[in-house]
């Protein structure tokens, strides 16, 4: 799969399909699989993963059986299948690839194409109570988007990818919004005034019931901890604590989208909600659901948080948190791609911060000479490094105890540091 099949993580832009015509294929070649499960659907630019996630925590809590398939993968190809977090077996992707060859050399799809199929064949296997689909890019023209769901979520929007997607927040709305199905309800995750009208243009043509998150729930912050955050969350129905270690201040817009896609699913009589069930396990959240890479922190001292920052709104988010924590001096390991608008992603990092550039090892990578050199531009001090793990290591070597270091700027390098 990796050697033989176009894959965006690695290539980019020339590896993406813009059609559905070879997921319908395989699904066809298959049997249907995506006519055999129940699902959720999670869109938009930034914190799919997370809110995939803690919906996949609720709905474990209350003891359903919960198929996620998310991307991309950090260490290991198969976090993209998982049931209750436990990974998709290695014998279930070899014997996948191997007894269905001649319908993949027959139709050549995309990477991400077998893997969302290899998803939809596991989990109509395994039949979980519930299965994720988290979207890979856009929505509309997305492989994902093959499923039919009894919810549809799109979390927000924000610039990232425009080469495919748009050169506007709307246009990109559009594209997100074709997630959006005929008389499904759909969740948005954040009002904007440039994209709401988009989604309530398309919900109508659908007649799909349509709700902002904003007005299902409200959530604060009760006490947080570098490791630990507790939170209220109050709703017509609700009002309850939750300690969990989904710390990050971001995370609350993505907590509040979540809990809203549970409530309604529970006043829908899809799903039975025990508050108490949720306050008792959310505290280990990530560990039940093997959740990586987003504000994961990797060393107390020095402390080290590796966050997959790598667009605009994710950096803005990056930035606020960075005004919460206490330190000495601020070290950030950064690499990126060369698809990014790398110029607008450094304005947005911190100029008082010492740099330490790298190239994650991936043919998308961005030479990390020429990202030391576009940073000197917009006033960033650093030295570049040959690998991520050489950057890593300069850090830590560097940092003294009270310091704090970041490693951002790609999921690619994230994954070569955690």
């Amino acid at each position: 799969m990796f050697r033989q099949l176009p894959m965006y993580q690695r290539q980019g832009t020339s590896a993406f399909k813009k059609d559905l015509s070879n997921i319908k294929a395989l699904c066809q070649g298959l049997g249907h699989p995506e006519k055999k499960l129940q699902f959720i659907h999670i869109g938009g630019t930034n914190g799919k993963g997370s809110v995939s996630h803690i919906i996949a925590g609720i709905l474990q809590s209350q003891g359903y059986t919960i198929g996620m398939y998310t991307s991309p993968h950090y260490k290991d190809f198969r976090e993209r299948i998982k049931i209750n977090g436990q990974f998709i077996p290695k014998k279930k992707v070899t014997s996948f690839v191997r007894d269905h060859q001649e319908l993949i050399d027959t139709i050549r799809p995309s990477f991400f194409e077998i893997t969302v199929a290899m998803a939809l064949d596991y989990f109509a296997l395994m039949q979980p109570d519930f299965v994720i689909m988290e979207v890979g890019l856009g929505g509309r023209l997305d492989s994902t988007n093959i499923i039919t769901p009894l919810l549809s979520v799109i979390t927000n929007i924000s610039f990232d990818h425009q080469s495919m997607l748009g050169n506007t927040l709307k246009e990109i709305a559009f594209e997100k919004a074709g997630i959006i199905k005929n008389k499904i309800p759909v969740i948005i995750g954040q009002h904007q005034k440039e994209t709401d009208s988009v989604f309530e243009k398309t919900a109508l043509s659908r007649e799909s019931d349509l709700f902002f998150a904003e007005e299902k729930v409200k959530i604060e912050t009760k006490s947080e901890s570098p490791t630990l955050k507790t939170i209220a969350i109050n709703s017509k129905n609700w009002n309850f604590e939750i300690t969990t270690d989904l710390t990050g201040d971001y995370q609350i817009q993505n907590i509040r989208t979540a809990f809203s896609a549970i409530q309604l699913m529970a006043k829908r009589n899809i799903i039975q909600i025990n508050t108490k069930r949720i306050s008792d396990n959310f505290k280990n959240l990530k560990s039940e659901t093997y959740f990586i890479g987003r504000w994961q922190i990797l060393s107390k001292r020095p402390l080290t948080i590796a966050d997959s920052a790598h667009n605009e709104d994710g950096i803005k988010h990056l930035n606020l948190q960075l005004k919460d924590l206490e330190f000495s001096r601020l070290h950030i390991v950064l690499g990126t791609v060369n698809d990014k608008d790398v110029d607008k992603m450094l304005s947005l990092f911190p100029d008082e911060a010492k740099y330490y550039f790298c190239k994650a090892n991936i043919p998308r990578g961005l030479d990390a000479a020429v990202l030391l050199s576009k940073a000197e531009q917009t006033n960033k001090k650093g030295k570049k490094y040959r690998s991520v793990k050489q950057a890593y290591a300069a850090a830590r070597m560097s940092a003294k105890e009270s310091d704090l270091i970041i490693i951002a700027g790609s999921i690619f390098v994230v994954a070569e540091a955690i």
